[in-house]
């Protein structure tokens, strides 16, 4: 039986959102099923997936897919021709793109023991290529040596990767200072040490 795409969908973004609040093991088959507007108990998931864990990897998987242009940092750069202008719509984006994917950041830190691998490969998708791609970015830019220009990409993301993860996963509380004052900031530490 062909699966039609937007209860395929329905049942991701239902399942997403729970796992997220309850955890994996927290969250049952049954209030998937009566959150994604089935009926409650009748296996109808089962029409669209093989298990809770198949559910899991798609729904892991979408929201990765969603996340390549957030890789993509020079195509999303070219033409500004501004160090400032680019760094700033790379912080801003790169925060916005994490607000986006809560979800998958609780699921990912929530499930790390119990399935390492699934998270490993999220992981890497996620940020190493996002760095490498930052990186690469910085040694095109400003013709910085590949050491020196991953060096920047780890600490300038890094920054901005806590900024969310903190409050996002780990449920600390609000930053002392907003995001306009954070990004000036950011923006200001990044053109210094990429000008130096």
């Amino acid at each position: 039986m062909a699966a039609s795409t937007p209860t395929r969908e329905r049942i991701i973004d239902a399942a997403m959102s729970l796992f997220s609040d309850n955890g994996f093991r927290g969250t049952s088959v049954t209030q998937i099923e009566t959150a994604a507007g089935l009926t409650p108990g009748a296996g109808g998931i089962y029409h669209h997936f093989r298990s809770k864990e198949e559910l899991l990897a798609a729904g892991v998987e979408r929201h990765l897919a969603r996340l390549d242009a957030l890789r993509d940092i020079r195509r999303l750069l070219t033409g500004l021709g501004d160090l400032r202008a680019e760094l700033t719509v790379t912080a801003r984006y790169v925060l916005a793109e994490l607000d986006r994917e809560s979800d998958l950041l609780r699921i990912l830190a929530s499930e790390a023991r119990a399935r390492p691998e699934l998270v490993r490969g999220a992981a890497d998708r996620l940020i190493r290529l996002t760095y490498t791609e930052f990186a690469a970015w910085l040694t095109e830019r400003n013709q910085l040596p590949p050491e020196r220009a991953r060096a920047i990409a780890d600490a300038g993301l890094g920054a901005l990767m806590s900024r969310r993860l903190l409050g996002t996963v780990l449920g600390v509380g609000a930053p002392a200072t907003d995001d306009d004052t954070f990004v000036t900031a950011w923006v200001d530490m990044m053109s210094q040490v990429i000008g130096g």
